[in-house]
């Protein structure tokens, strides 16, 4: 809990009112950004892409290039990123915040293609996924797996293929000038992520009305009912446990480090909660203590 309350001279520095660098997974006009923007809003956002998430969190550690980070970490159709989980419990960064952002993908190109113009679409695999029954009436499309939404935008702009295009947010098409053939192709409509915000010292997010909401890591005795007494303790100091999510611990075969969020309601605090579970649990380490994260429709 101590690495929370660390504080940075070079952070501190970073003054409201000047563009806060976040690091995201991709490049201008992603997902990330959108969601970047809605949370830090009214405050201006300067990205700092990163090709992987490994990458991001590096960018976050070392605090050269970015201020703080954004990263996903679930999604309503695709699940949980489970890599996302193991490199946040490795890293020396914690949580600050959560956003949550409707995903609405779109079809564009360049201005005055025609989607039956269109031979290819480029997109990243997961976007590609969630919009195949959109294509089912255009057979004559390949659809092509790209790095990232927003750059296979970017390269339809740079290479002014009229033949070609992307699936990607309308934040894209507006910083890349392209038109958007058909908006909203996503199948499921009920397409949400949710990003955490991640900081080196925990102090450039300010303070913010609402529930505390606690992330925490740890593993239990293999042994019967284990996990079963630690719940049961949460649920003893009134939490409201509104994830669980576990791993293979690497090494120790059917062994696994569960992930848990937890929103805290009732009378007890959250350190109260995490002290009665400590006897109970091993390697157990505090993600993250933050406020329940607002819901955007992009």
């Amino acid at each position: 809990m101590n690495a929370v309350n660390e504080t940075s001279p070079a952070a501190s520095e970073v003054l409201p009112d000047h563009p806060i660098r976040v690091a995201i997974q991709g490049f201008e006009g992603a997902f990330h950004e959108i969601a970047a923007r809605h949370f830090f809003a009214p405050r201006p956002v300067e990205v700092v892409p990163c090709e992987t998430f490994e990458q991001l969190i590096n960018a976050v550690e070392k605090g050269e290039k970015a201020d703080i980070g954004i990263m996903a970490i679930e999604n309503t159709l695709a699940g949980s990123l489970m890599n996302n989980y193991q490199l946040l419990n490795q890293s020396t960064a914690r949580i600050s915040g959560e956003v949550f952002l409707r995903i609405k993908q779109n079809l564009m190109a360049l201005p005055g293609t025609k989607i039956s113009d269109l031979k290819e679409v480029y997109s990243h695999p997961i976007a590609i996924a969630q919009c195949t029954r959109f294509f089912r009436d255009y057979p004559q499309i390949k659809l092509i797996e790209g790095l990232d939404t927003a750059l296979s935008a970017r390269d339809i702009r740079d290479h002014e293929d009229p033949f070609t295009g992307a699936i990607a947010s309308t934040l894209a098409a507006e910083m890349y000038g392209l038109e958007i053939l058909a908006p909203g192709i996503e199948t499921n409509k009920k397409n949400h992520t949710r990003f955490l915000i991640l900081e080196q010292h925990h102090e450039l997010v300010p303070e913010q009305s609402g529930k505390e909401k606690i992330s925490l890591s740890f593993a239990v005795d293999h042994e019967i009912g284990s996990l079963y007494q630690v719940l049961g303790v949460l649920s003893a100091y009134q939490v409201n446990l509104t994830k669980i999510q576990s791993m293979p611990i690497i090494g120790k075969p059917w062994e696994y480090m569960f992930f848990v969020d937890f929103v805290v309601e009732g009378k007890f605090s959250s350190t109260q909660a995490i002290d009665a579970i400590l006897p109970l649990t091993h390697d157990l380490k505090l993600l993250g203590s933050y406020t329940e994260g607002r819901h955007f429709d992009h």
